[in-house]
C-alpha cells in the first residue's frame, strides 16, 4: 500500500480541472501518473506508457484506459474512479495539475513532460480553434459561471475570441505572463509557475522529467529511460516495434482508434488534436524583439536551470537531476 509522503498543498480549480477529484482516488503501489502542462506531450507519453505497460504495439483505446482524473467536463468522478478500480493491469492516469496540487505517494511513479512554452502555446491555439463539441463547451461554460458565482463575482458569458494570428496569440500569452502575480501556491499557476512545481522536486527518485524535444529527437532512448524508470524489463528485440508504434506519425494515422473521444471533441478528430508534433515552430512567428521580450519574462519567472531545460531538453541541457538550479 503506498505511503502518503505529502498531501496536496494547493487546491487547483478552474472551469476545466478540479484537484479535489483526487481525494477519492485509492492508489496502488505500481500506479503511474503522467502529469504535464497543457499541450506538452501528454497524449504522446500516455501512448508510450501504454506500449510499455502492455508490451505490445497493438492499437488500444488508451484514452479510455487512462482517464484524465482531474478533468471536470468529461466523465463524472464516480465513473472515472470505477474505471480505475476495475482495472487489473498496471494503471496509468493523466493529470494537468501542478505537482503541489497532487498527492505524493512513495511507490507511485510520476512522469512530467516539459516543452518550450512558445511551442505549447501555439499548439494550444490549434487546440482551441479545433475544439468544437457544443456539449463539452456548454459544460465548461456552465462550470465557469458556477465558479464565478461561488467566488462572489459576476457570472460572465463566453470569453472573447482569441486572436487568429499566431504572433498575436503569442503576444497575448506574454501579456498574461507579464501581468500575473508571483505564484504563492494558492491559485492555478501560469506556465512558469506550473513548471516550477516539478522542477523544484526534480531529484525525487519517483519523479522522471521527460522533454518533448527529446521525444522528437531520440524517441528510442527516451522510451528506454521511461521503461527503466518504470522498472519494466522490455526485451531488446521488442523495443523497435514499440518505438515505431509510438512515433508521432504512426499515432496520427491511428489517432481516432487510439483516442475515440477526440472524434466527439474536435472538428477533425485526432488529426486536429495530434497536430504537427514539431518543436521550434515559434521561430516562424516571433521577431527578434518578441524573443527579447520573452527572454526577459523567462529571467523573471524561471531559474537558469529550468529555463535552459524547457528550451533545450535533456539532450541540450543535461539531465534535470544534475542541474544545480
Amino acid at each position: 500500500m503506498p505511503k502518503l509522503l505529502r498531501a496536496p498543498t494547493r487546491v487547483a480549480i478552474s472551469p476545466v480541472v478540479d484537484s479535489r477529484r483526487w481525494d477519492g482516488f485509492e492508489p496502488r503501489d505500481d500506479d503511474i501518473i503522467i502529469a504535464t502542462y497543457r499541450k506538452s506531450g501528454t497524449t504522446w507519453t500516455q501512448r508510450i506508457v501504454d506500449l510499455l505497460v502492455f508490451q505490445s504495439p497493438d492499437v488500444r483505446p488508451f484514452g479510455d484506459i487512462s482517464p484524465w482524473l482531474d478533468a471536470t467536463f468529461f466523465n463524472p468522478l464516480e465513473e472515472d474512479l470505477a474505471t480505475l478500480q476495475a482495472q487489473t493491469h498496471r494503471r496509468y492516469i493523466k493529470s494537468h495539475l501542478p505537482f503541489d496540487a497532487l498527492p505524493l505517494w512513495d511507490t507511485v511513479k510520476f512522469i512530467h513532460v516539459g516543452r518550450d512554452g512558445r511551442d505549447s502555446t501555439l499548439s494550444w491555439q490549434n487546440h482551441q480553434q479545433g475544439f468544437s463539441s457544443p456539449e463539452l463547451l456548454q459544460r465548461i461554460g456552465a462550470r465557469a459561471m458556477e465558479l464565478a458565482a461561488q467566488s462572489g463575482g459576476r457570472p460572465a458569458g463566453p470569453p472573447p475570441p482569441r486572436p487568429e494570428d499566431p504572433r498575436a496569440f503569442l503576444h497575448q500569452w506574454m501579456d498574461e505572463l507579464e501581468a500575473a502575480p508571483e505564484d504563492d501556491g494558492t491559485r492555478e499557476p501560469t506556465f512558469f509557475g506550473f513548471e516550477n512545481t516539478y522542477w523544484r522536486e526534480r531529484k525525487r527518485p519517483n519523479l522522471l522529467l521527460v522533454h518533448y524535444n527529446d521525444l522528437s529527437t531520440d524517441l528510442e532512448t527516451e522510451m528506454w529511460r521511461i521503461s527503466d524508470f518504470l522498472e519494466i524489463d522490455t526485451p531488446k528485440t521488442l523495443m523497435p516495434k514499440l518505438v515505431e508504434a509510438a512515433r508521432f506519425g504512426t499515432m496520427k494515422k491511428s489517432g481516432d482508434a487510439l483516442f475515440p473521444v477526440l472524434k466527439l471533441a474536435f472538428d477533425r478528430g485526432a488529426d486536429r488534436f495530434l497536430n504537427q508534433g514539431k518543436s521550434g515552430r515559434w521561430r516562424e512567428y516571433m521577431t527578434e524583439e518578441d524573443v527579447r521580450r520573452y527572454e526577459a519574462i523567462v529571467r523573471k519567472r524561471a531559474s537558469p536551470g529550468l529555463a535552459t531545460w524547457l528550451e533545450r531538453g535533456r539532450l541540450g541541457a543535461g539531465d534535470p537531476r544534475d542541474s544545480a538550479g
